[in-house]
């Protein structure tokens, strides 16, 4: 991925009239974006992980975070490698690991990273967790998988889906 090239995000202002809306364009590189983006997810991941929605005391508990749908779709995982894409703080690899999975994470928030990697200590679940830009990962991480995951709500994030297709 080129730094260099330019994305674009659109902001809509309040309107100034009831018939006009202005636009706002604002331009920045991949580079930034992606720093931006971790920046956010970093701090998000602090938040996480006192959300009533990742239920983090319920997993350490022995729960799965894994959606029934996801599970009927993979079928069986035992014995096979899974590789989970934006993984965040692991708590979906960990659960794929908990079914039998040997499971790989990658995200790039390094603060995701680091949870994940103490999760995986503090419940004795083993799993890797690599911290890498998805676009980045053939430099960071070798190997083949059975099967490579990611969950909802994540590809709209990415700039662009063909070089990691």
């Amino acid at each position: 991925m080129d730094g260099r090239l330019s994305i674009c995000r659109r902001l809509f202002a309040q309107p100034i009239s009831k018939n006009r809306q202005h636009r706002i364009e604002v331009r920045f590189t991949l580079d930034e974006y992606f720093k931006a983006n971790e920046h956010l997810w970093n701090r998000w991941t602090e938040l996480h992980q006192q959300s009533e929605v990742y239920d983090l005391a319920g997993f350490r508990a022995g729960g799965l975070s894994l959606r029934d749908v996801e599970q009927e779709e993979l079928g069986t995982v035992a014995g096979k490698s899974l590789l989970h894409l934006q993984c965040h703080f692991g708590l979906d690899t960990l659960s794929w690991a908990r079914l039998g999975a040997r499971v790989t994470g990658v995200d790039f928030s390094q603060k995701a990273i680091d949870v994940a990697r103490s999760l995986s200590l503090e419940l004795s679940i083993p799993a890797t967790f690599v911290h890498s830009n998805i676009y980045h990962l053939p430099d960071n991480l070798a190997g083949q998988f059975d099967i490579v995951f990611t969950s909802y709500g994540v590809l709209w994030w990415l700039p662009d889906l063909c070089p990691i297709s």
